[in-house]
C-alpha cells in the first residue's frame, strides 16, 4: 500500500479483511465543529473515529502532547486496529489532521498507514457512500512500542540552537511566524525558534485539497530555504500542522524526519527560551 491512496484506490478495497479505515478529524477551537457528532452524521464505510482530542498525555502541561505507548495501544485496540492491520487515515479538518493520526500509528509501530488523498471532501465530492451511525469493530492486539528517535524535546531544540544539527521548519501562518499576528493561546509570546523556516502546511496542497505532486511539496521546502539533504525538525503551534510538514517530507523519501511535539505552546511559553521575530 502506498502512503497515499486515492478515493478510487479505497473504494475498491472496502471491505478487505485486513484494511481498517480511520476518521481523524480534528479541529482547532475557532472552528466550533465537533468531529465525533460529524463523524456519527456521515463517514467513509467502516471507518472507525480516532479521537485526537483525547489522544493526548493528559497530564502534560500543553495542549496535544503525545499520549504514552501503552495508552494509546488500549486504544487502538479498542478501535479494532492493530497488528497486521493495514491502515488508511482521513480527514475532513482544515488543518489536515489525519497526518497527526499518521504520524501517531507510525511512531507506535503501525508499518503499513496511509492518508487518503483529498480526504472526505473528496469522497464526498464524488458522490461516494457515506454510512451513519459509529463503527464497532472485534478488538484486535496492538503491541506497544515506541520510536523516540522520531521526537525531539525543548532540551533537544535548544541544544540545536547551538549546534545546528538539524534544520527547524515551522508549518504555521506567516503571520505568526513573524510574530506579527497574535497566538491564540493566552500568554504566549510571539515569533519562532531561532533559525527556523517557515512553510506554512496549507503549501502541501493544491487548490482542490489533494496533495501537491513531489515537485511541488519539493519546491515548498527548497523555496524555504530548507537543503533536503540535511535532517530536519518539524514544528507548529501545538505538534498538529506540524505533522503535515512531516507526511510531506515522507513523501520526498526523507527518513532523517523529527517532530517537536512541544511545538510553540511549550517554546513560546517559556520566558527562557530566546524568540526570533519576523520572516526567515
Amino acid at each position: 500500500m502506498d502512503s497515499l491512496v486515492s478515493t478510487e484506490w479505497l473504494a475498491s478495497e472496502i471491505g478487505a479483511s485486513d484494511l481498517r479505515i480511520v476518521d481523524a478529524s480534528w479541529h482547532l477551537p475557532d472552528a466550533m465543529r465537533d468531529p465525533a457528532a460529524d463523524y456519527t452524521k456521515g463517514h467513509i464505510p467502516g471507518a472507525v473515529f480516532m479521537n485526537l482530542g483525547e489522544l493526548v498525555d493528559s497530564n502534560a502541561l500543553f495542549d496535544n502532547t503525545l499520549p504514552g505507548a501503552e495508552k494509546f495501544a488500549s486504544r487502538m485496540q479498542s478501535l479494532g486496529l492493530g497488528d497486521g492491520s493495514r491502515v488508511v487515515v482521513y480527514d475532513d479538518s482544515a488543518v489536515k489532521s489525519a497526518a497527526r493520526g499518521w504520524f501517531m500509528l507510525k511512531l507506535y509501530g503501525m508499518h503499513d498507514v496511509a492518508i487518503l488523498d483529498g480526504g472526505l471532501a473528496k469522497w464526498k465530492a464524488e458522490g461516494r457512500p457515506l454510512t451513519k451511525g459509529k463503527e464497532t469493530l472485534r478488538h484486535r492486539h496492538f503491541t506497544a512500542w515506541s520510536d523516540d528517535k522520531q521526537l525531539r524535546s525543548k532540551a533537544d531544540m535548544l541544544a540545536n540552537l547551538a549546534s545546528q544539527t538539524e534544520q527547524v521548519v515551522d508549518a504555521r501562518g506567516p503571520g505568526r511566524f513573524a510574530g506579527s499576528d497574535p497566538e491564540p493561546r493566552p500568554g504566549m509570546s510571539p515569533g519562532h525558534i531561532p533559525g527556523a523556516r517557515n512553510v506554512p502546511y496549507g503549501q502541501m496542497f493544491a487548490a482542490d485539497g489533494t496533495w501537491k505532486d513531489k515537485a511541488g511539496i519539493e519546491a515548498a521546502f527548497v523555496g524555504a530555504g530548507i537543503d533536503l539533504g540535511k535532517p530536519v525538525v518539524t514544528t507548529c503551534g501545538s505538534g498538529v500542522t506540524a505533522c503535515v510538514l512531516a507526511f510531506g517530507l515522507h513523501l520526498l523519501g526523507k527518513q532523517d524526519v523529527a517532530l517537536y511535539d512541544g511545538s510553540w505552546a511549550e517554546w513560546g511559553s517559556d520566558p527562557q527560551t530566546p524568540k526570533a521575530l519576523g520572516s526567515a
